[in-house]
């Protein structure tokens, strides 16, 4: 089992997902998404120049706040957001790699599952958490059922699907 870095313990147990959002757009975002309290923070790599977002994101942000990539798929992604100071990895998928990289950068790793093996398997790869995606197919009593098996003190996620008509059935998992 690959050692992982603990994920941390925050007031809001919730990653903010900033989807399409662009470098002009980073610095105000995140002042708000602080002020109201979020402690993680999360530029897909599918939004335009993320790099270039994640590192004034995180210049702006307080060392005590989660801020770095989603999307992340290969290596070279993971080493490219240490060197823009992202402390932050999630991934729609589990590949150990990644993970592994991550964990070695000092990175908080989230990797996407869907089953119980790959919940396993991203926990024995060092994943500090789990994202369950996509939420809304598996719902509640599907992740319930998966994080029956896992151990206690991993943390969950659920994203892909959830909504303000759904978000506290989806926090019960």
């Amino acid at each position: 089992m690959t050692a992982s870095v603990a994920w941390p313990a925050l007031r809001r147990n919730l990653v903010a997902i900033l989807r399409g959002i662009k470098p002009t757009e980073i610095e105000a975002t995140v002042d708000a998404l602080i002020e109201a309290g979020f402690e993680a923070i999360e530029v897909p790599l599918n939004s335009p120049d993320p790099f270039v977002s994640i590192e004034k994101a995180r210049k702006r942000a307080p060392a005590n706040v989660l801020i770095g990539a989603g999307t992340v798929l290969e290596v070279s992604q993971v080493d490219r957001l240490h060197d823009v100071g992202g402390n932050l990895l999630v991934t729609p998928n589990v590949e150990p790699d990644v993970i592994r990289r991550a964990v070695a950068h000092g990175m908080v790793a989230m990797p996407g599952v869907f089953t119980p093996t790959d919940a396993l398997f991203a926990a024995k790869c060092g994943a500090a958490a789990l994202k369950f995606f996509p939420a809304s197919v598996l719902g509640p009593g599907g992740i319930s059922a998966i994080k029956a098996i896992l151990p206690p003190n991993l943390p969950i996620g659920a994203v892909g699907g959830v909504s303000a008509a759904n978000f506290s059935d989806s926090c019960k998992g």
